[in-house]
């Protein structure tokens, strides 16, 4: 079976977030970062060379793939800054509907800078996500 490539690692996370290059989404990132540590208790870890997570759980699915993944994290990709929480936590799309500018794909929340969301509704996303996630693979 195939090695993940995704791995939490000793890179520094403020070296990565110094390399984004826009200013502004720099900022944004190094203010997720805060965000995310303080919602889930967390430091944050570098996960392969992109993501910036926080926590972790090890997931085992039917198929026997297994392997260790973030509760909660970010990456700051060329579009937007993308968030990784849970596809399924409480209340989810209700707050979805209050969080601001943003796009969704299966688990994933794209955002293009934190004035666009309602910090507060991000901060009670991660707390509901960590929860269901931690409650699933205890």
């Amino acid at each position: 079976m195939a090695q993940n490539k995704t791995t939490e690692n000793d890179l520094s996370v403020p070296d990565f977030l110094n390399t984004i290059p826009d200013e502004n989404k720099r900022a944004d990132c190094f203010n997720l970062s805060d965000i995310l540590s303080l919602a889930t208790g967390f430091k944050a870890k570098m996960w392969g060379n992109a993501i910036v997570g926080f926590g972790s759980y090890h997931y085992k699915y039917e198929s026997g793939r297994e392997g260790d993944a973030p509760l909660a994290g970010f990456s700051p990709r060329k579009d937007a800054i993308v968030l990784y929480l849970s596809s399924q936590f409480k209340d989810r799309e209700e707050l979805l509907s209050k969080f601001g500018k943003h796009k969704t794909s299966k688990a994933c929340i794209y955002v293009k800078k934190l004035s666009d969301i309602h910090i507060e509704v991000l901060k009670e996303m991660i707390i509901n996500s960590v929860a269901h996630t931690s409650s699933l693979y205890p």
